[in-house]
Formats: C-alpha cells, sequence, structure tokens
C-alpha cells in the first residue's frame, strides 16, 4: 500500500481516538483576538459619532417594541428571532447606500440562491441614501441574532490586513519564510465512518503510521522540514506571527512592487492565544493584552520570543495571490470592503447576509451603529452573537483593529423564505 490515501482510509478508525487532540476549528485562518478586557456598557444615550457618521441614536432599547413581530408561544428559543426595524440601533441614521457596494460584492455569490436573485438583480439600481434604506426595509426581514441561553449580548473584535516589508529572497534583513501549503499535509476525513467527528485533522505518513502534522515548533526550527517552500521572507517575526492571524497581507518587496499572499490552509493543531499565556505568566495585564502589547513585549524580550509563539502550536500556510491593488477575499470569496465587512460564525449567520450591528468605537462611549455585510469567517469568531470588524489596511486599521474588545448586539436581515429565517 504505497498510496498515501488508501493508507489514511487503513487507519482513520483505530486512530480516531488519538487525532481528536489535534482536530483543527475551523478552515479559515484563525485570526487570534486580544483577551477581552471589562468593556463599559453601551451608551444609553446620544454620541457624538466618528468621523462621515451622522448623529447617534438612543442606545439599545432593553426589550422589543411591542409592534415587532413575535414567533408563536410554544416555539423553543432559537438563534434568529424576528423583530420591527424600530428595535435596531441606529438604523435611521445608517447611511445605507455606503452599504450597497458591499452587498452587490455578496451578490456574486448569493446570487446563486433564488431566495436572494431578485434583491441582488435591483440592488444596482439603487441610488441614494432614503433609496437605499427603503431598499433594504421593504425586500428584507430582520432578525435579532440571540445566543443559546436567550441573551442578546456578544462581543465584537477588529481584524486588518497587514503590510510587511520583505524579499522573495533570503538575506540577513528578511529571514523569517512563509511557507506554501505542503505536499505531505494531508486532511484526514473521518466523517463518513465516523459521524460523531466533525471537522477533519491534519496529518501526514511517517513510514507506516499517519500522525499529526508538524507543530509551528518542528516547522520554524532550524531543521524545518518544509524547506523549499517558501514564497517569500519577511523581515520581523512577531509581524509574521500576527500575519498568520489575519490569514491574509501585503509584502513590500525589497525587489520592487507588492505581493498580495492568502490563507492556503493550516497544520492542524489547536489555536492558543499567546496574549493569554503573558496574562497568565504574569507578563502583561488583561488590559494591556492586545496586538499592540504583544508586539511591544517582543520588542522588549526577542531573546524570548520564539519560546512565546511556540506555545500557538497552529501553523498557517500562505498562497501568492493577483490584484495587489484590490481588498483581501474573506471566506465568501469576494473582496472585504473596510468598515462594512464582518466576520461571523456562519454555523448561526448566513455567510453573505446584511448584518446591522451595535457596539461602540473602539475604547470610547461613542456608539457604533451601522449595516455590515457577513463575508468572512475566522477560528477565533466562534459564537451566536460574535463579529470580527474588518478595518481595512495598514498601521491606522491595525491601530483600531488591535483595540477593538467591545460588547455586541447584532441583528440579521434576510429575504422572505430564507432557510434560515424561523
Amino acid at each position: 500500500m504505497n498510496d498515501p490515501a488508501r493508507k489514511i482510509h487503513v487507519y482513520r478508525l483505530a486512530l480516531a481516538a488519538t487525532l481528536l487532540a489535534v482536530v483543527g476549528a475551523c478552515e479559515s485562518p484563525p485570526k487570534e483576538k486580544p483577551v477581552p478586557a471589562p468593556t463599559p456598557p453601551l451608551a444609553t444615550a446620544p454620541a457624538p459619532s466618528a468621523p462621515a457618521a451622522p448623529p447617534a441614536p438612543p442606545a439599545l432599547p432593553t426589550t422589543p417594541p411591542q409592534t415587532a413581530p413575535t414567533p408563536p408561544a410554544d416555539t423553543p428559543a432559537r438563534t434568529l428571532t424576528p423583530v420591527a426595524w424600530s428595535e435596531l440601533p441606529g438604523w435611521a441614521h445608517d447611511n445605507h447606500a455606503q452599504a450597497l457596494p458591499a452587498l452587490m460584492a455578496s451578490c456574486r455569490v448569493l446570487a446563486k440562491q433564488a431566495v436572494w436573485q431578485d434583491i441582488c438583480d435591483a440592488a444596482p439600481s439603487v441610488k441614494g441614501r432614503d433609496a437605499a434604506k427603503a431598499f433594504f426595509e421593504s425586500r428584507l426581514t430582520p432578525y435579532r441574532v440571540v445566543n443559546a441561553e436567550g441573551s442578546a449580548d456578544g462581543f465584537i473584535t477588529g481584524y486588518y490586513e497587514p503590510v510587511l516589508r520583505g524579499s522573495r529572497k533570503p538575506s540577513a534583513r528578511f529571514k523569517f519564510p512563509l511557507y506554501a501549503l505542503p505536499d505531505d499535509l494531508l486532511t484526514l476525513d473521518l466523517g463518513a465512518a465516523t459521524p460523531e467527528f466533525s471537522t477533519a485533522p491534519r496529518v501526514r505518513i511517517e513510514g507506516k503510521r499517519v500522525v499529526p502534522y508538524h507543530t509551528r515548533a518542528a516547522i520554524d526550527g532550524e531543521a524545518t522540514p518544509l524547506r523549499g517552500r517558501e514564497i517569500a521572507w519577511v523581515e520581523d517575526p512577531i509581524d509574521l506571527f500576527f500575519l498568520q492571524v489575519q490569514g491574509s497581507g501585503r509584502i513590500e518587496l525589497a525587489e520592487g512592487g507588492v505581493m498580495r499572499v492568502g490563507f492556503a490552509g493550516h497544520n492542524g493543531h489547536p489555536y492558543r492565544s499567546i496574549g493569554r499565556v503573558l496574562i497568565e505568566r504574569g507578563e502583561l495585564h488583561r488590559d494591556q493584552a492586545s496586538m499592540q502589547g504583544i508586539k511591544a513585549w517582543s520588542r522588549a524580550n526577542p531573546q524570548r520570543l520564539t519560546e512565546l509563539l511556540n506555545q500557538n502550536p497552529r501553523y498557517v500556510f500562505f498562497r501568492e495571490l493577483t490584484g495587489a491593488d484590490t481588498p483581501p477575499p474573506g471566506a465568501l470569496g469576494v473582496p472585504l470592503t473596510p468598515l462594512r465587512s464582518i466576520a461571523v460564525d456562519q454555523r448561526y449567520v448566513p455567510l453573505g447576509a446584511p448584518v446591522h450591528i451595535a457596539t461602540t468605537w473602539p475604547n470610547t462611549q461613542k456608539p457604533l451603529q451601522r449595516l455590515m455585510l457577513a463575508q468572512d469567517i475566522g477560528g477565533a469568531i466562534r459564537g451566536e452573537v460574535r463579529a470580527d470588524f474588518f478595518w481595512g489596511a495598514g498601521e491606522a486599521a491595525a491601530r483600531e483593529a488591535g483595540r477593538m474588545q467591545e460588547r455586541l448586539r447584532m441583528w440579521v436581515l434576510l429575504p422572505q423564505g430564507h432557510p434560515a429565517a424561523p
């Protein structure tokens, strides 16, 4: 049996229990988030909005308006609950026309579904702020997203597209490699024989054994098994780590030009937050465990950085993308729109759908209430009321994304007849 695929078939049942420890949570990039710090409640009165945003409305009501449609009394609790438009904080004040380009990007995929066809066909002809608001209200129904225990409160973080300096060739300056997806990395599909497995471990063949794929420590070690799979080299290991966390980015090449890289896969090991490690060790306080705080720690402790990074055994592989000047694609397969795209847990929120969020701007009391499009997912984005806000590319985006650790409420907008709707 020299065929690796046949070997996997032979060993799949015998190895099922031992491979539990390396099951990957998700196919998407992990997007490490800072450890949530205690956050103030959402503002209870209008506050000055962020630049280019209209005045904010009153904050979240504690109960739905009496006019909101309600499910039958004998209906069990569920993730999506239909509500009236008046329940959505800030809905009347948002500029919905700014969300139309993101919707039309989603429509590249959604238009293939019958329930979205008419909406996607009509969206390009909608012009102006008032017309956009009327368009969404006339064709969609808002559903409040609730947690399994019935609460509507959740958590939102931010992510961005990193910009690194690097080269296509290694040098004394550029010595930290990005690797392409390895040829010997196999996905062990246990689903058919063992339905209790909902995810597929990443493994490799070692002699006559199927074993977990290499950890971060092995891949980044001097005897790396991936030599020859490099696609670029960068100058800073902590920036490379956060490039893996974000899942995509740009590399400004020393030779000239820009290389766009995107997520190609991971090694299947469990994800562990290095921010939480630093907190547990007493190296950082909880409110310091942001991306900026972790980077500051790494600059002050370069000799300890490798050991810290190895605490997270998961490793992300990349592929080179075309279109260096376009936003990165999300899990939906369409370019993300800065300030209008979010990552969600697609088990609860349909990928591609419009989602209204109510939260606050990072580290402030200013309401951030606007229509977004669910166009991405992430290994750290788990739960019903959970989202990751895409800020765009560069240092300003990185700064806001690293600071964003806020309370959240969210509503998904669905057309009549959508299978996710109650």
